[in-house]
């Protein structure tokens, strides 16, 4: 019996599902450094790439962190030393007028807008304006308040896993639909920046699949492509990715980001592995029709042989072209009568034996 997962179901007009194209997201995040003008920049890369929507984050420092929260390590190595995570979240900030302007933007780029929130707030912010479905952090998968209200909303939940128990992980799924969310993806995530290799587990994802019936996809911080290509390989029903316009800009997200260039690869190897994965139905594809007739062999004659002689396995070669009697019918010729002269190098035919 095959695993039964949830049915696909739809965010904005892409279908997310089992055996669905790979919904690809570009992470922006923060990587507009608080400017709105760079964001749109952002927006344009990520439609030029052919992504199916691009995502950012929807903050108030001051419901985000506290004045004296520390900095995590690659943090404190792409901003300043001297500020607390608080004045580096406050100057990543985009207004909420800046969002609603943005999400225009994005939509009259054809792609999908989508932010993560990290409050309350800027939940019911991204709702007012009719956001297609929610991002959960992967740091605010225990923050069961918020699952809460973004539930309540019964719009699609894509959920991020990093740093998580697969407890954790049911814990926040049983909250979700609870309180009213059906349409539920899950995405593996490793929360390191960058990710080790050996740290990012594409196993899991298929732990996941398993434990929640739910379809998973993968939110990568690996440096390049390979591992993102990989997991659509493995079947991931959505893959996030983050970029930026330029690795060398100040800011928390910059170095572990695809640049434009990186990201439009990616797509295009995601879109191709798509392509590759098939029906999972062992037949000859028409191409290889055409190439049997060239590269498999047939049963030619090994040396003159006279009307009337018994054919023995030794008076008969396996040669290519592939047109007539197959290899694996030697035994069948083997040891009858020829019913004419049959010339060295001459294909034989049925009726040529007896």
């Amino acid at each position: 019996m095959g695993l039964t997962l949830q049915s696909s179901f739809y965010i904005g007009d892409k279908k997310i599902g089992e055996g669905e194209k790979c919904f690809i997201i570009a992470e922006a995040g923060v990587n507009h450094n608080g400017n709105l003008n760079l964001a749109k920049q952002l927006v344009d890369v990520a439609a030029e790439s052919g992504a199916d929507a691009v995502k950012f984050q929807t903050f108030r420092a001051e419901s985000l962190a506290s004045k004296n929260a520390e900095k995590a390590d690659y943090q404190i190595e792409s901003t300043s030393e001297d500020e607390s995570q608080y004045y580096m979240l406050k100057k990543l900030e985009l207004s909420y007028q800046d969002f609603r302007r943005l999400s225009d933007y994005t939509k009259e780029k054809n792609l999908i807008f989508l932010s993560t929130p990290f409050d309350e707030e800027s939940a019911s912010f991204l709702e007012e304006i009719g956001i297609p479905a929610y991002k959960i952090s992967s740091g605010e998968i225990t923050n069961l308040p918020l699952l809460k209200l973004i539930a309540k909303n019964r719009k699609p939940v894509i959920l991020s896993t990093g740093m998580s128990t697969l407890c954790e992980v049911e814990k926040a799924v049983v909250t979700l639909k609870k309180n009213g969310s059906e349409n539920i993806v899950i995405l593996h995530c490793t929360t390191s920046y960058p990710a080790a290799f050996e740290s990012v587990n594409l196993s899991a994802m298929n732990t996941m699949k398993y434990s929640f019936r739910l379809p998973v996809g993968y939110s990568d911080h690996t440096i390049g492509v390979t591992i993102p290509i990989a997991a659509a390989a493995m079947g991931a029903a959505v893959i996030e990715k983050h970029f930026t316009l330029d690795k060398s800009l100040l800011g928390p997200d910059h170095k572990a980001s695809l640049d434009p260039s990186e990201l439009k690869e990616m797509i295009q190897a995601i879109r191709n592995v798509e392509k590759a994965i098939g029906t999972g139905i062992k037949k000859r594809t028409e191409e290889e029709k055409k190439i049997i007739l060239v590269a498999r062999k047939s049963i030619v004659a090994g040396r003159d042989i006279h009307k009337g002689e018994v054919v023995r396995e030794k008076d008969l070669k396996l040669k290519r072209p592939g047109n007539g009697i197959p290899p694996e019918y030697l035994n069948e010729i083997a040891g009858k009568k020829a019913q004419r002269n049959l010339i060295y190098d001459e294909q034989i035919k049925w009726e040529d034996i007896i």
